[in-house]
């Protein structure tokens, strides 16, 4: 698999990272799952144009601000229960590239407790804004 940062699109792009971001969350379609919350890993990537990302002021506003993914992701979890990681990433990753400086971004989620055989079980999205 290429690596995103080599993707021709992302060339002239920084990549803005939120690694490993523990939430409890409503999640799951068994009625077992629908009954508490469970521990999900969020992992979020964007790639943002230099020319819009480059501060020539050492300026909060001159750049995206991490706090606009974290509160991305809040503001889906508030929304109650998801029923598949799918549609977590989904959801996730189209408020992201409605960021207008962002132009693309990628979006993984893990279970880390469903199985004890394994560290997690989990779903990845990327897509490119149009132009």
């Amino acid at each position: 698999m290429l690596s995103t940062l080599s993707h021709p699109a992302l060339a002239d792009c920084r990549r803005l990272f939120l690694r490993n971001y523990e939430v409890l969350i409503n999640i799951g379609v068994h009625d077992f799952e629908k009954k508490g919350e469970q521990r999900v890993i969020i992992n979020v990537d964007l790639f943002i144009p230099l020319a819009v990302s480059t501060p020539t002021g050492d300026l909060l506003d001159e750049v995206v601000d991490y706090d606009f993914i974290r509160t991305t992701i809040a503001n889906r979890m508030a929304k109650g229960h998801i029923h598949l990681q799918e549609t977590l990433c989904d959801d996730v990753v189209a408020a992201m590239l409605a960021h207008p400086k962002v132009r693309a971004a990628r979006v993984s989620t893990e279970k880390p407790d469903v199985y004890p055989d394994c560290d997690a079980v989990g779903v990845e999205v990327f897509q490119i804004k149009e132009r």
